[in-house]
């Protein structure tokens, strides 16, 4: 397995090549920023890329960039402490898997290995993280992820925002003098582009967002 360290800080990237000195896995290259990767992967083939894709020099949108260069190639992040939604878009860029860095250093060698063999992997940490915000892990592994970014209309923005300040369905309807149908049609599409499974997961979306504010946090009992 060839691998690729991609992350800013040089003592962390010194502390990852001593993490896997003794494993079977070839690191053969490690860089700071998205320009070097984007340039080593077009110099020399990789499996796997350890990324922390919210270290300076790097964003996000480099892994589409990376898999336009290297289709096959597989991406596992490992970052501090990420929300749920974050790890939703960073699934949906084509990370297949996720730790934190302070992950047991078998967890984050097992996340390599599973992820070269195709598979997805979630260290502890990660998956209480996205659970607590109802995030699905098994949908999350059969969904067919892009690339493309989350677009709401304008109508979609007005019942997460009413959703997020504890408005029930039938009160949102009469709002927006909409059918309670049509409002539940309109929250069963916002979950799905959000990739949140309930009421809570739409809310941290309107805060993050600032549709609403924390201050706002009522829950609407009715689903």
């Amino acid at each position: 397995m060839n691998l690729i360290l991609a992350e800013s800080n040089e003592l962390l990237r010194i502390g990852l090549r001593t993490i896997f000195k003794d494993v079977d896995i070839q690191i053969v290259g490690d860089v700071s920023n998205s320009d070097e990767l984007i340039s080593q992967l077009k110099s020399f083939d990789a499996d796997v890329v350890l990324i922390d894709y919210t270290s300076e020099g790097f964003s996000i949108d480099v892994i589409p960039k990376a898999l336009a260069v290297q289709p096959n190639l597989k991406f596992v992040a490992i970052t501090p402490i990420q929300s749920g939604q974050t790890i939703i878009h960073a699934l949906k860029s084509g990370v297949q898997s996720h730790v934190k860095k302070d992950c047991s250093l078998v967890e984050i060698i097992d996340s390599v290995k599973e992820t070269y063999k195709g598979k997805k992997f979630f260290c502890g940490q990660i998956l209480e993280t996205i659970h607590k915000e109802g995030i699905d892990v098994q949908e999350l592994s059969d969904a067919e992820f892009t690339c493309e970014p989350i677009i709401l209309s304008s109508r979609e923005i007005e019942v997460i925002t009413l959703i997020a300040e504890g408005f029930t369905n039938i009160e949102i309807s009469e709002q927006l003098f909409l059918s309670k149908h049509t409002v539940n049609t309109h929250r069963k599409n916002i979950m799905n582009k959000l990739g949140v499974k309930n009421t809570a997961g739409i809310v941290m979306y309107a805060v993050k967002e600032k549709y609403t504010t924390p201050n706002k946090f009522l829950f609407a009992t009715e689903g």
